[in-house]
């Protein structure tokens, strides 16, 4: 069956490319619905959605914007219109995949409109910026991001042919027939934080949830993981949490490579969602340096290089304490339902017995902040092993699992 591509596109500037894309759409049995965000310039071509409707989707009708016309101001009125509309057409089946064009501005009007569409909708950008940290483009959704290499500014054959593999992706997408939905259970799906450090034990709790019935999707604990997890929870898409990795946190405090935000850790507890909490990863930071640099402040610290651009040094007693307090205060949300559970051997393989920063006064200094500050409605166990052995992390997903049976 035909799909309907939309195009999202500012046809002041784009026409030419907007028309290209919709003949390469058309030609592969597929249908383009061109959706203008553009406010001042002249439209070269016809839109299917026009930016008067787009307006006035966002609230505010377009001749209002054009009396004191500024890109600040046209920009949310023209993401939240296309959202609006984008979203009605999606929950009708009346759009499978949306393709984007842009530079810096379009770039950004685009994938602020892709971050506010579902989880597994095919999304595209085609961007002058996608070679470059395309971090606060993607956030935290699906966005596949494709670099233009030349200026979107009128056809050339090199360009052809860039929009011309755009279009065939974008197509590709919406033909697959495959939905992200969960299937109907009455088990809940799992989030599981994972890091490269405790790897190994959370193979062994994908492997115990998945014997006892139960999926599960694990999130690379570097920031934007832990924060689509949570955007999950919220979703109602993951409805019980086994954050086994902390790192995020430790990482926050020092606003360093794998921060996790503000709001990392607490959603869990304000939605009231079963979780088992382990501080995996929560003793060293990620910093990215130069090649197998080390940073001045850290000449004093234990380290380790996690690759050649990523150092890795042992936080001291008094920093952990910091970390803690921060774990802690974040939980402040979460009144029960929970446990918390503290592998006093070892929070990863760095710092296991015999790991390469191995500190156990630092470690006590932890556990021994966590113990006093964390929070009375969540129950605290403390357990003679490594945060990876098969009997820690067993005992933890069967926790999680009694959480959830109660329910």
């Amino acid at each position: 069956m035909p799909k309907t591509i939309a195009i999202l596109v500012t046809l002041d500037t784009k026409d030419q490319e907007a028309a290209y894309l919709k003949d390469q759409i058309e030609s592969k049995g597929d249908n383009a619905l061109i959706m203008d965000i553009g406010v001042i310039g002249t439209a070269g071509i016809t839109a299917d959605l026009s930016r008067e409707s787009i307006a006035e989707a966002g609230g505010t009708p377009l001749q209002h914007i054009l009396e004191n016309p500024t890109r600040e101001a046209a920009g949310p009125i023209m993401v939240k219109g296309s959202i609006a509309l984008l979203q009605k057409l999606i929950t009708e089946d009346r759009v499978h995949a949306v393709l984007g064009l842009g530079g810096t501005q379009g770039t950004t009007s685009c994938c602020n409109i892709m971050q506010a569409l579902p989880y597994g909708f095919p999304k595209i950008m085609v961007s002058t910026v996608a070679s470059g940290d395309t971090s606060s483009f993607v956030g935290i959704k699906d966005i596949t991001m494709m670099f233009s290499v030349s200026d979107i500014l009128k056809l050339n054959p090199f360009t052809r042919k860039v929009l011309s593999n755009a279009a065939a992706a974008a197509c590709g997408m919406a033909q697959t027939g495959s939905v992200f939905e969960q299937q109907k259970s009455d088990k809940p799906l799992i989030g599981i934080s994972n890091l490269g450090v405790i790897t190994k034990g959370t193979i062994k709790a994908i492997e115990h949830f998945n014997a006892k019935g139960y999926e599960v999707i694990v999130f690379h604990a570097v920031g934007s993981g832990g924060r689509a997890m949570e955007q999950m929870m919220k979703e109602g898409i993951i409805g019980a949490v086994f954050d086994y990795a902390m790192g995020e946190i430790a990482d926050d405090v020092w606003k360093v490579l794998r921060a996790g935000g503000p709001e990392r850790l607490t959603v869990a507890g304000k939605l009231g969602l079963p979780q088992v909490l382990c501080p995996g990863g929560a003793e060293h930071l990620g910093i990215l340096v130069p090649e197998n640099e080390v940073p001045e402040a850290y000449t004093d610290h234990d380290h380790v290089f996690h690759s050649p651009i990523v150092f890795v040094p042992r936080l001291n007693a008094q920093e952990m304490e910091q970390v803690a307090d921060s774990i802690c205060e974040r939980l402040q949300h979460t009144q029960g339902n929970a446990y918390f559970l503290l592998p006093l051997q070892g929070v990863g393989d760095y710092s296991k017995p015999g790991g390469a920063l191995e500190d156990k006064v630092s470690d006590a200094a932890f556990f021994a902040r966590i113990k006093e500050k964390l929070p009375k409605g969540i129950t605290l166990m403390e357990r003679d092993a490594y945060i990876e052995d098969t009997e820690f992390v067993t005992e933890a997903a069967d926790l999680l699992i009694s959480l959830i049976e109660k329910q």
